[in-house]
């Protein structure tokens, strides 16, 4: 039976099993690996602080994203269609995992950022 996310424990799970999926990803998967070459042990703790700040107001996250993916886009051209992807795989790996109003709310919060993101960065 699935739960809700409720903790920063329930947010690493949630962040390591997307990203699993996304380093073998066939759409997205090349930009993170190829293009933005990222290092795991740095990002993880990164997006882990993300979330949990996002879900929970920890206040724990000091970043800017939006720059992050402006320079990304630089290097190789972001589309709708992948943004689309990114927030599918997320909403697939959260009702893998969880159910719940967090749940819900991950999945809105996410979809509301990378709109977001979307519109800043693709010109």
């Amino acid at each position: 039976m699935r739960t809700d996310i409720r903790n920063k424990e329930d947010i690493k799970i949630l962040v390591d099993a997307f990203y699993n999926k996304i380093k073998t990803d066939g759409s997205i998967g090349y930009l993170f690996t190829d293009v933005a070459i990222v290092n795991w042990e740095k990002h993880l703790p990164i997006m882990y602080d993300f979330w949990d700040n996002i879900l929970f107001h920890t206040g724990n996250f000091d970043g800017n994203p939006m720059m992050k993916h402006r320079l990304l886009n630089e290097k190789s051209t972001l589309t709708e269609t992948h943004f689309l992807h990114w927030t599918k795989l997320w909403k697939k790996t959260v009702d893998d995992l969880f159910e719940g109003e967090k749940a819900n709310e991950v999945k809105i919060r996410a979809k509301n950022i990378s709109k977001a993101m979307m519109n800043k960065v693709i010109t």
